[in-house]
């Protein structure tokens, strides 16, 4: 019997790679993708992403999403009161862990940990201690696409936004940077790979820094480029 379990879901590479990975282990069953919105602006929270891109990564992904919904302001308290909100009618129907794309952030990993063992689920984390660079490396050899949606400019400069996440982008960046982007350096969007059905067709839009450091780039899905609205999220923590 397939265990049950739900898929932590940034819309990022990360996950995508978790995904990836957990799909190729017939003993899972993935009910649910688990998506934390800043719901003030209908993004994925620190990626910057619209919800509408993230809901045809769900339908292409061929799986149901689960939003949670927090504020832009939301204390971590907040959010994990939200999260259990969402979290407990799970294990009910026999979910009992939550995939996650974390990779060597021990303090993260635990924090996830604990907070699950609340109501009784557990963690599974298919890249965890991998080599990040060996990991950015066959997320592009395996086909996957994707865009740097967020930069911190602490870490990167302003050229590195938007830009294709490939062996050029690899290339470019400064050995102080892990190349997954594992502290935070960069957020991205996956919209092409071999666990989508179909192609997220998007177009780029503008670029804008937030509390003098965090640069977002809006994707704008192609259909509806130019009707969108162009707002951003806080890159407060989810």
């Amino acid at each position: 019997m397939k265990e049950k379990v739900i898929v932590s879901w940034s819309g990022g590479k990360d996950s995508a790679l978790a995904l990836y990975e957990l799909r190729k282990n017939k003993n899972y069953e993935i009910v649910a993708l688990l998506t934390t919105i800043t719901q003030d602006y209908d993004r994925i929270s620190m990626h910057g992403v619209r919800t509408i891109l993230l809901e045809m990564q769900a339908q292409s992904l061929g799986i149901p999403l689960e939003k949670v919904f927090i504020t832009k302001d939301a204390t971590n308290e907040q959010y994990e009161r939200k999260m259990s909100e969402v979290m407990t009618k799970y294990p009910a129907v026999g979910v009992s862990s939550v995939v996650f794309g974390d990779i060597f952030l021990e303090d993260l990993r635990k924090y996830r940990e604990n907070n699950l063992s609340k109501i009784g689920m557990k963690g599974i984390f298919p890249i965890w201690k991998r080599n990040t660079a060996e990991l950015a490396h066959a997320f592009i050899d395996s086909r996957f696409k994707a865009v740097i949606t967020c930069i911190d400019s602490n870490h990167l400069d302003k050229t590195f936004i938007g830009s294709a996440f490939d062996e050029q982008f690899l290339s470019r960046l400064p050995s102080t940077i892990d190349p997954c982007g594992e502290n935070g350096e960069f957020h991205s969007f996956v919209y092409d790979g071999p666990i989508f059905q179909q192609r997220i067709s998007h177009t780029t839009g503008k670029v804008v820094l937030r509390e003098n450091r965090f640069y977002y780039c809006d994707l704008l899905p192609h259909q509806n480029s130019k009707s969108a609205l162009c707002t951003f999220p806080t890159s407060k923590a989810s």
